[in-house]
């Protein structure tokens, strides 16, 4: 399962990457191939200054090892080894208009002492985080979600939204990142749900990504926008920044375990502003932003 998982996300990368170039237009993704000490590598690939995307970074990883401490005390188990895989995409358009864009499917072993897989499970989602809110594009982003997850279970996308709504959520500021998607995780073996059925499930979310986020682009790209309407976004970028180094298990697990670190924080901003005791106008277009982050609600 290792082995068809990491083919399946370097052709994912290869695929994410061409139809973002696309998009964009103009710039095009910078690869660097990279190896851990402990075992394992990843490529990594980052677009920059681009006509639509300011930065953005389609990774992928396989990296594999002794389980570290921080990584036993979560797990509560002894010494182990592991291995990890998974593709990572972070996009930060440059118009406040067009919404910023994450997603990460991965899966993890852990072995025994005689090399004898002892667990193993996927993980993985999708989100959106709009500076403006269009509700059509959310609605657009949480239905071809729901269409995906359908295909395999009328329970995930419920079940999976609302773990996307608490799990993406800034506690110390007591709202959500954006306005969610998909978040999934510990996807074991059952016995209704083989590791081959969690495999078709995530490489149909994986496969999904570009319908997902691409229409909404397109749609936002060329729109005009103020200054202030860019501070503000350079604002909640600010949110972004504290979410993925406060909260986000990945950045902790790459930090954790050795992981290269400019992939890892590649997640980042370029541009971010934090302001003393903001506070949008009142009844404005940020206002309502704000209301739907501390309140998420049913896109579809």
């Amino acid at each position: 399962m290792k082995n068809k998982f990491y083919q399946y996300i370097q052709t994912l990368q290869d695929q994410i990457c061409k139809g973002l170039e696309i998009a964009d237009g103009q710039a095009k993704f910078r690869e660097d191939i990279w190896t851990r000490p402990e075992g394992g590598g990843g490529r990594t690939r980052v677009i920059e200054n681009g006509e639509v995307i300011e930065k953005g970074g389609v990774n992928i990883s396989a990296v594999h090892g002794k389980l570290p401490e921080a990584m036993r005390q979560l797990f509560n188990v002894g010494e182990a080894d592991f291995f990890a895989c998974g593709l990572s995409l972070v996009i930060h358009p440059k118009s406040p208009m067009t919404p910023t864009v994450h997603a990460n499917w991965r899966y993890f072993e852990m072995y025994d002492d005689n090399g004898n897989v002892i667990n193993s499970w996927f993980g993985g989602g999708q989100d959106l985080t709009p500076y403006y809110l269009f509700e059509d594009d959310a609605k657009h982003f949480h239905q071809t979600c729901k269409t995906a997850c359908d295909k395999h279970d009328l329970n995930f996308y419920p079940k999976f939204k609302k773990q996307c709504d608490t799990y993406f959520w800034n506690a110390h500021r007591n709202e959500a990142r954006g306005i969610g998607g998909l978040f999934f995780d510990y996807c074991k073996a059952t016995d209704s749900m083989s590791m081959e059925n969690w495999f078709n499930f995530v490489s149909e979310i994986g496969n999904s990504f570009l319908e997902a986020y691409v229409p909404i682009v397109e749609k936002r790209k060329d729109l005009a926008y103020t200054p202030e309407q860019r501070t503000w976004q350079e604002i909640r970028r600010g949110r972004y920044v504290e979410f993925n180094l406060v909260h986000d298990k990945g950045t902790l697990f790459g930090l954790k375990t050795n992981g290269r670190i400019e992939s890892i924080l590649m997640s980042l901003p370029p541009h971010v502003q934090w302001h003393y005791d903001h506070h949008p106008k009142a009844g404005s277009e940020e206002e309502k932003l704000l209301q739907v982050l501390e309140n998420p609600i049913d896109w579809v």
